[in-house]
């Protein structure tokens, strides 16, 4: 059950973790490429796509290594 359990997270984690990253390449390479200055100047666009796309990114992590670590351990115990 924790083997399932463990492959589920990592399944989630992988999909947060791409999901959020492939979102916040798009509004990096949007920014970078846009030739009119924003709302934003570069530098707090930069630290806005670094708080709202790497937070779910480093959990998404999260959630894979915690995955990963479940099946190790319950193929090491023979489950």
């Amino acid at each position: 059950m924790s083997e399932f359990f463990g492959g589920l997270l990592m399944a989630i984690g992988i999909l947060i973790a791409t999901l959020s990253g492939l979102c916040s390449a798009f509004f990096l390479f949007s920014m970078l490429t846009s030739s009119g200055g924003g709302e934003f100047g570069g530098g707090g666009m930069l630290i806005l796509i670094a708080i709202v796309g790497g937070l779910p990114f480093m959990s998404g992590l999260g959630l894979f290594y915690w995955g990963r670590a479940l099946v190790r351990s319950a193929r090491a115990r023979g489950e």
